[in-house]
């Protein structure tokens, strides 16, 4: 445990900078400092905010002020304790809660709902950010916000699987060689990143067939990611989280990391880095080619290196 785990910036500018004190202030807001007073702000000690501090510390000075970083320790646990409650974000989330439960489900605008869903998912991945000490508050928001995406997914989602109740069943990797794997059209991040991890990690002779009608899937393929397949959503896996299950990988590492991208991508969840730029990179391929073995093609690349630079492991 860091022996100092507290820091505080002191800074002090002069009264006729209003400009430089607003700009500052709302910095540290943003940073998600408590105030213990004015112009002395306090952060758990971590790397980043340290940097942070420091940029804001150089701010004051550049503007005329003054300004110091402390590092304190909290060996007090009363202390500690007052401090920690300075960051308790419970009644943010209350106020989130609120907002999930005063959700306009009738509205038959898709477009305007999916809007709402993204402001209260945007809100609460701000809101995360911002809480160092989580706890019951946190989850309660999360498992509502997630039970109302659940309850949208029909009509924001009316071609995405809907998440089976069953176990996951491990199975052996020899019996499913060589096999025709079946899965929708035009396929997107899920699919995309199964079909990768199948022909990568499990069936190195895979066959891809893509679906315009899941009806006509053949008897003899292996169907992924569509209502009714052997392997789709279950409970709060998606396809590519279960494939992952069922065939022994859960404990790669950089197969975990993919498995997240594509879980925030498909489903929602905490926030993850690289989601952005890999659904960048989706959105433009699935522009750019018509041809959905083509496009399969051009993904497996980007698995690929993501997999390499998660792992320094060859894909």
């Amino acid at each position: 445990m860091n022996s100092k785990p507290w820091v505080i910036l002191i800074a002090s500018l002069p009264t006729q900078n209003a400009s430089g004190r607003m700009r500052i202030w709302r910095g540290l807001k943003a940073l998600g400092c408590a105030v213990l007073r004015d112009g002395v702000y306090l952060l758990p000690n971590r790397p980043d905010f340290l940097l942070s501090l420091q940029y804001y510390s150089d701010e004051v000075a550049a503007g005329g002020g003054t300004a110091h970083i402390l590092q304190i320790d909290g060996t007090d646990e009363i202390q500690q304790k007052t401090f920690e409650s300075l960051f308790d974000r419970s009644a943010d989330y209350a106020n989130l809660l609120s907002n999930i439960g005063q959700f306009d489900h009738d509205h038959q605008d898709t477009g305007k709902l999916q809007k709402q869903l993204n402001r209260l998912r945007k809100d609460f991945e701000a809101l995360v950010s911002l809480d160092f000490f989580p706890g019951a508050a946190r989850d309660q928001a999360a498992s509502a916000l997630e039970q109302l995406e659940y309850m949208l997914h029909d009509t924001l989602c009316p071609d995405e699987p809907r998440a089976a109740q069953r176990s996951i069943k491990l199975l052996n990797r020899d019996d499913y060689q060589g096999r025709t794997w079946a899965s929708r059209h035009r396929p997107k991040i899920d699919r995309l990143a199964s079909a990768w991890l199948i022909r990568h990690f499990i069936d190195n002779e895979a066959r891809f067939i893509w679906l315009a009608n899941i009806a006509e899937c053949p008897a003899d393929a292996l169907g992924f990611d569509f209502d009714g397949a052997a392997f789709t959503h279950i409970d709060a896996k998606v396809t590519y989280e279960v494939l992952q299950a069922s065939f022994g990988l859960a404990q790669n590492a950089g197969l975990n990391r993919i498995g997240a991208i594509v879980h925030y991508l498909d489903v929602g969840g905490i926030a993850v880095p690289e989601a952005a730029g890999l659904e960048a990179l989706i959105a433009g391929m699935r522009q750019t080619w018509s041809d959905d073995d083509d496009l399969l093609s051009e993904a497996e690349k980007i698995f690929d290196a993501f997999y390499q630079a998660f792992s320094g492991t060859d894909a």
